[in-house]
């Protein structure tokens, strides 16, 4: 009589059961990503101090890249193309909206502003999720579904240590460098664009520039990046870890890691840039 009640009360509301099953599984998800973010961070110390020799193996193999990446210079040259790009974008764009209310003039003032707040740490950013975090999660989903990560495990290696930790550390390395040229690239292009394209007095370009990049707002944008990168590897790092199902979970672990880093990167530079800059954008056009 009991086993019947429970199995009509089991059968009872499907609809219900279902939607709290899959808020209890997102939930229980959140909560595994956020152990793992926790045991990853804290084994940064542990991780640099009996695996130093492996940061300085990523290091390489992430700023130069392996195989194909390689022979075009790695992650570097990617970096600076893509800055160089927008820098260009930044210089065409500008000056043509400036220039249809008279004001061409302050091109260098909108190089200085956007280039330093929103185009050098997103595309470094972007650069870091599509080249170095996407070849993180493929390179650990391998490892786990080859059952490499378990072997690790049975001969005593710490693997969060050891593979999510080193791959952390790395990365916030190899980001100061990427953030360095992509910042520079995109000053250049800006300029090259509006000196030679369109023939501006490079007088004119420098004043603007000048008066208006301020040093504090380089060094608000380099902490931003370097947040991107933390959050950008903790999850790639997790998903390549976690992957399963084979080569085709890889496939799929990888297009999920992505979609969330890049979604993540942005959030974090929104709320990096009201933190900082408020609602007044802290400049004075005035001035």
């Amino acid at each position: 009589m009991t086993s019947y009640r429970s199995a009509v009360v089991s059968k009872s509301y499907p609809r219900t059961r279902r939607a709290f099953g899959s808020f209890a599984t997102g939930w229980n998800r959140v909560g595994r990503q956020t152990q793992f973010y926790g045991e990853t961070i804290r084994s940064i110390g542990f991780a640099v101090v009996r695996y130093w020799h492996e940061i300085i193996r990523l290091i390489a193999q992430m700023s130069l890249g392996v195989g194909a990446l390689a022979l075009i210079g790695g992650t570097v040259v990617v970096v600076g193309f893509l800055t160089f790009s927008t820098g260009a974008l930044i210089a065409v764009q500008g000056y043509n909206q400036l220039a249809g209310v008279g004001v061409e003039a302050l091109t260098g003032f909108v190089s200085a502003y956007v280039n330093v707040r929103i185009i050098a740490p997103v595309t470094a950013g972007f650069a870091l999720a599509a080249t170095i975090g996407a070849g993180a999660t493929a390179q650990l989903g391998a490892m786990r579904i080859a059952e490499e990560i378990d072997a690790l495990e049975v001969i005593g290696i710490r693997t969060v240590a050891y593979l999510a930790s080193t791959r952390l550390v790395t990365g916030v390395i190899v980001v100061i460098p990427l953030y360095c040229i992509a910042a520079l690239m995109s000053f250049a292009a800006a300029r090259l664009g509006t000196l030679v394209l369109y023939g501006q007095s490079s007088g004119v370009y420098d004043h603007y520039f000048d008066t208006f990049l301020i040093p504090s707002d380089l060094l608000w944008s380099f902490a931003q990046t370097i947040v991107m990168a933390i959050v950008i590897m903790l999850i790639h790092t997790y998903y390549g870890y976690t992957a399963s199902g084979g080569p085709a979970g890889v496939g799929e672990a990888v297009g999920r890691a992505v979609r969330a880093s890049l979604v993540s990167a942005i959030v974090v530079c929104l709320a990096m840039s009201l933190a900082v800059y408020g609602q007044s954008g802290n400049f004075h056009l005035a001035s």
